[in-house]
């Protein structure tokens, strides 16, 4: 995609490229290289190429005035170490999942994925639409660090376990790689949490040190290769209905910013986003073809465990609610719009999508 074509594409408009001719961005833009570390190795190509494709973008709409180094999860900052990275301004901009931080404040969990929170889209309408971004960045502003959409995975799996799980009593003793906040619902049912980055996760589980790990979804967990080890495949990962992903921009670097440069960082994230989304809605369905060719073993969590972990969570978000305002004044507000996005989803969208997954097996 050319500047211009990107120019089009994230509306940037008619008005805005008659101001902001060629020959006038060229003279007026200045010279600018950052650094962006990530939370993902290079084999996830949709993770590590969504924030590729954003630095891509920004270089591409300012004729490589602006130009952003990307760094797979541990060539320069560990994978979960990216908000670090940005907040102290050894990076001016890092891309990550928010909920890797929960253990910062468990605020940080909103900006991804809350358990049992909404779905990618009204998620998305929250954070867009919503007052999400405003009031996300409000919280954000103490870590000195702005948020800019910059990917989603969509609804995740639930993730890879030795052994099946069939009630609640099941998973206590287990240890489980799960991210952010997630693990901390499971703790309630006995389950041992472990946050690892996803290059860990698989020699984790080869050796034995966990007993079960959730990733993403079907495309990303066959290139980690967990189906070879730990067979049973569960769904859905209501941990993360809809989980966003950031692009974490040090406060002073963002302020420093020719607007202009600021409006291309948040359209290029917003490119990045999309491309993300599609990248995964038209993977996911042939890996896990190929995946339960391969031995994989599909399960649904039983209504039992889902009860439990929904019942658990719902106890959790109220008792740190009591205790953190922050977290009460975001929780509050996402799930005031969840509220209202369900109530028309489940109109059309739910009626419509389950006719058409039924027709599609018939």
């Amino acid at each position: 995609m050319k500047r211009r074509d990107f120019i089009k594409v994230t509306g940037l408009g008619a008005a805005g490229v008659a101001t902001l001719a060629a020959p006038a961005i060229a003279q007026s833009m200045p010279e600018i290289k950052w650094r962006m570390p990530t939370s993902w190795p290079k084999s996830l190509d949709t993770l590590f190429g969504g924030a590729d494709t954003m630095c891509k973008m920004v270089a591409e709409a300012t004729d490589n005035k602006f130009q952003i180094q990307i760094f797979a999860a541990g060539e320069i900052v560990p994978g979960l170490q990216v908000l670090d990275a940005v907040q102290n301004g050894t990076c001016e901009i890092g891309h990550t999942a928010s909920y890797y931080y929960f253990g910062k404040d468990p605020t940080f969990t909103f900006g991804s994925a809350v358990p049992f929170g909404p779905n990618m889209r009204i998620n998305q309408a929250w954070y867009m639409q919503g007052g999400g971004r405003e009031v996300l960045n409000e919280f954000y502003k103490s870590y000195n660090v702005i948020s800019l959409l910059a990917g989603n995975t969509g609804c995740q799996m639930g993730g890879w376990f030795r052994k099946e799980v069939n009630t609640p009593d099941d998973l206590k003793g287990m240890k489980i790689r799960i991210g952010g906040f997630a693990g901390r619902v499971l703790q309630r049912l006995g389950v041992v949490p472990q946050q690892l980055a996803g290059g860990d996760i698989y020699p984790a589980l080869e050796k034995g040190t966990i007993d079960a790990a959730e990733w993403v979804g079907p495309y990303d967990d066959e290139k980690l290769g967990f189906y070879k080890i730990a067979p049973h495949y569960y769904y859905p990962g209501w941990w993360e209905g809809g989980p966003m992903l950031m692009a974490f921009v040090n406060l002073d670097k963002w302020n420093a910013l020719p607007k202009y440069y600021q409006s291309v960082l948040e359209q290029a994230g917003h490119y990045a986003n999309n491309y993300m989304m599609a990248r995964y809605d038209s993977a996911n369905p042939l890996a896990l073809k190929k995946l339960l060719a391969g031995g994989a073993k599909l399960h649904a969590f039983s209504p039992a465990i889902m009860d439990a972990c929904y019942k658990a969570a719902k106890e959790l978000h109220a008792e740190v609610g009591a205790t953190n305002a922050n977290f009460k004044k975001v929780h509050d507000s996402l799930a005031k719009f969840s509220s209202d996005g369900y109530s028309w989803f489940q109109v059309a969208e739910v009626g419509y999508d389950i006719f058409m997954a039924r027709r599609s097996q018939s």
